[in-house]
């Protein structure tokens, strides 16, 4: 037992391994918790998308683009400009797990928790900003060409939002979790 236990704990302090056991373990219930409570609930992708429209708008008015009547149905996933034509945004477009992968690296990754009170909200605040941006440029590409419209949703913005996200956990890694200062004491 005493063993084991001992394992545990020199397991426990190895840096990679905890991150390792914490990540992998927290995604995995984070899974477990949103595929069958958060997401058959709804509210919470919901209140996202909505959160997405109504900042996309707010964008789109802003650089004078006029947006279209709201379809009859599903109201709060539609969004587009005159001259094009609805864009639906689904709840795999919403960001909602991409904020979860981006919280569980800053929780499993060593740092003290009063840069992550506010890094995390913060990078998942500028998450959901590049979020929106995406759904206006994807707006205004659809007046241009609907084929457009696929290639960049399927492969551009995945680079950019997924970079904007891997430069968040750079920052943290190399400014705010201590990593340089406990190395070069």
């Amino acid at each position: 037992m005493n063993a084991l236990r001992s394992g545990l704990v020199r397991t426990w302090n190895d840096p990679l391994l905890r991150f390792l056991v914490l990540g992998i373990g927290s995604y995995l219930l984070w899974q477990l918790f949103y595929e069958q409570v958060l997401h058959p609930w709804g509210r919470l992708d919901r209140t996202v998308i909505n959160g997405l429209v109504w900042a996309a708008t707010v964008m789109l008015e802003g650089l004078g683009y006029e947006m279209l009547p709201e379809p009859r149905v599903d109201l709060e996933r539609y969004i587009g400009v005159q001259g094009g034509s609805h864009l639906w945004i689904g709840d795999p477009c919403n960001g909602v797990s991409l904020f979860a992968v981006f919280a569980i690296f800053i929780i499993a990754f060593p740092g003290p928790w009063r840069h992550k009170a506010w890094f995390i909200p913060g990078g998942i605040l500028l998450i959901h900003l590049m979020n929106a941006i995406r759904v206006v440029v994807l707006c205004i590409v659809v007046t241009k060409s609907y084929d457009l419209l696929n290639f960049n949703h399927d492969y551009t913005f995945y680079v950019v939002v997924y970079g904007g996200v891997f430069l968040l956990w750079y920052l943290w890694v190399t400014r705010f979790s201590g990593l340089k200062k406990a190395r070069s004491a």
